[in-house]
């Protein structure tokens, strides 16, 4: 069972705490990595880029000019993909990209990834992220005291965290419940408070 040292904001120590195996000591599995990041982008599109293909293009269906004795190419209607206002070929048509991943996939990814940052030593347990006002220079300055280059700071429920980080470009707050592989791996350090550590333990836990 890993046993990691507990600190304040403050970087003064707060104790120890012991973390669960199943979670925080997972085999590491990158292999599954590139599946299940892939599966969560693509979910995000919305599918719905389209162009008209000649059919939908408005225009008259009439021959621009007769078939022989001009000298000219052959042509048919101007909704053509050959004229400038003519239908697009092979454009993009609406779809759904999402692509399905089994869950269980989906956690030991998730399991291997947290794992993996407490080996490299890049997990660090806050006992409490409390702010006393929504205030951006006090995150940055937090990072700046524990040389977090970059961070995923994650709690149970923290608006004035979440407030506070959201216009800085190396760190992001997470609510424990929407921990996900992408940002894990996006953010070279991550961040949990006490009350965030029991609730990934809880969601998790084999």
């Amino acid at each position: 069972m890993p046993t990691v040292d507990v600190y304040k904001m403050n970087k003064k120590k707060a104790g120890k705490a012991e973390l669960s195996d199943g979670v925080f000591d997972a085999e590491s599995r990158q292999h599954i990595y590139y599946d299940v990041v892939r599966g969560q982008l693509l979910s995000r599109r919305r599918g719905t880029a389209k162009t008209k293909k000649r059919s939908e293009v408005a225009g008259s269906t009439r021959k621009v000019y007769k078939q022989k004795g001009t000298g000219r190419a052959r042509h048919g209607d101007s909704r053509s993909p050959l004229y400038k206002r003519g239908g697009a070929v092979f454009g993009p048509q609406p779809r759904n990209w999402e692509t399905r991943i089994p869950r269980k996939v989906k956690r030991a990814a998730l399991k291997s990834a947290i794992s993996d940052r407490l080996r490299e030593g890049h997990l660090l347990v806050i006992d409490a992220m409390d702010l006393k006002a929504i205030k951006t220079k006090e995150i940055a300055e937090f990072l700046g005291r524990f040389e977090l280059s970059s961070a995923l700071l994650v709690d149970v429920d923290n608006r004035s965290l979440s407030l506070s980080c959201r216009n800085l470009p190396n760190a992001k707050y997470l609510a424990a419940k929407g921990l996900n592989l992408f940002d894990v791996l996006k953010y070279d350090h991550l961040v949990l408070s006490k009350q965030a550590v029991e609730a990934i333990e809880g969601a998790l836990k084999p």
